[in-house]
């Protein structure tokens, strides 16, 4: 029996959040080398003053998760936790199919090349920001999977208005010429 005044953190929900926490981490390496491939080709950045917004955000996802599951009892409840754990899996799935459709565009910054063609295939022959879909569809399952409600719409209200900003900013400069 746990005492009332514990923290408990379930080991599924240590294990989810070090692998979300890892795929991140990762990213941000494969980021880093396209930043580099972009900038040899003469790359531009735009919106740089929301990215460490995006960053905070993004750790705050993580941390608010494992937080209100700590200190507001929250248990995974099948009926929520599955279905919210399969959107988890299929989001990273989908991003992994951006990132690969991208190939060396792909970053976790607004980087412009001079001369490259938009991107057209993949998840962005059906819309142009398949990834800030599924970002969205992440950042609200994820805590839901251990029925953190509170995170999950926090977080998707924050979400929702950084990304209509960095929408805004990559809709101009990937703009085509007319």
């Amino acid at each position: 029996m746990t005492d009332p005044g514990s923290i408990h953190v379930p080991a599924g929900l240590l294990v989810l959040l070090a692998a979300i926490t890892a795929e991140r981490l990762l990213e941000l390496v494969v980021a880093k080398r396209n930043a580099r491939w972009a900038a040899a080709r003469g790359g531009v950045e735009y919106g740089r003053g929301h990215y460490p917004v995006m960053v905070v955000l993004h750790v705050g996802l993580i941390a608010g998760t494992l937080a209100e599951v700590a200190l507001v009892p929250r248990e995974f409840t099948p009926a929520v936790g599955w279905p919210a754990l399969t959107a988890v899996v299929l989001a990273n799935v989908v991003r992994g199919w951006c990132m690969h459709a991208l190939g060396p565009q792909w970053n976790t910054r607004v980087i412009v090349v001079p001369g490259m063609p938009l991107v057209t295939t993949g998840p962005y022959r059906w819309t142009r920001h398949p990834n800030y879909l599924i970002v969205i569809l992440e950042g609200f399952a994820l805590p839901l999977v251990y029925s953190a409600w509170i995170t999950a719409t926090l977080f998707t209200v924050a979400d929702a208005a950084l990304l209509s900003v960095r929408m805004r900013v990559e809709n101009r400069v990937l703009r085509p010429a007319t």
